[in-house]
């Protein structure tokens, strides 16, 4: 397998990355998807369906791929930003970031001192990685903070000065429920046109990516709108168009072949 390039030595090259959501608890539905060609693949621990231990076998199907894994965690709580870490996860995507205070909170859980307050102890990426884990996870590891609430869009440029932070993420859907949108993707209304280009300004002028969860048809849109982390798809959804279009084909078929009879 080889080495895992971090997504922020990407985001400085100015590559768009692009990349895979999984909410459904199982690795080897991670390790398709992973071996599908994405930049990374995330695994969402705060609306998906795994546990702990299901997450961490989700990574190592990931890493098999040799893309980024990333978490969505729960919330911002320190022990469970340490888990992932140390369970292998290369980018931290954390929700509901509400101020600076919260960001420098982040950042702190995420970063080994003297940057930050991470304790020592990677167990499982430590025998993956060897003993040079420690002394490069502050440079290769991503916080990313979500900005999807009134509060945060209010603070965003406090949000992206904060050092250590490597990318904005928007959520869409909670980020239009707060703009008092319909959840999805409100192209075209002000408020959320306004919303995600001073996210995206906030970012730039602090030298950061943004991201943002998204479609396959969405993202030529938003790589012009200057995100470089953009999902465009997941495999609850794939799953299930997959399955109805299938069955489907098979009724069409099957009526036609009556048809013909």
């Amino acid at each position: 397998m080889r080495e895992i390039e971090s997504l922020k030595l990407r985001w400085k090259r100015n590559e768009v990355t692009l990349g895979a959501w999984c909410f459904l608890p199982d690795s080897l539905s991670a390790e398709i998807v992973a071996h599908s060609g994405y930049d990374w693949a995330l695994v969402d621990m705060q609306h998906g369906c795994m546990g702990y231990e299901t997450t961490v076998e989700m990574i190592r199907s990931i890493e098999l791929a040799s893309i980024v894994p990333a978490v969505r965690i729960p919330w911002n709580e320190p022990g469970i930003i340490g888990r992932m870490l140390d369970a292998g996860a290369m980018a931290i995507v954390a929700p509901m970031i509400q101020n600076a205070e919260d960001c420098r909170q982040l950042v702190h859980a995420c970063r080994y001192p003297p940057v930050g307050g991470r304790s020592l102890g990677p167990i499982r990426v430590g025998a993956h990685q060897g003993l040079g884990y420690v002394t490069t996870a502050n440079d290769k590891i991503s916080v990313i903070p979500m900005i999807e609430t009134i509060e945060a869009l209010e603070a965003v440029e406090e949000i992206a000065a904060v050092p250590g932070v490597d990318a904005l993420f928007v959520g869409p859907f909670d980020l239009s429920m707060a703009l008092g949108l319909p959840p999805g993707d409100n192209d075209g209304e002000p408020a959320f046109d306004a919303a995600i280009k001073r996210v995206n300004d906030a970012a730039k002028a602090n030298g950061l990516a943004t991201a943002v969860m998204s479609t396959d048809k969405l993202a030529p849109l938003r790589a012009s709108q200057g995100f470089q982390m953009i999902s465009v798809m997941n495999d609850s959804v794939s799953l299930g168009m997959a399955a109805r279009a299938s069955l489907e084909t098979a009724r069409e078929s099957i009526v036609e072949n009556k048809k013909d009879a």
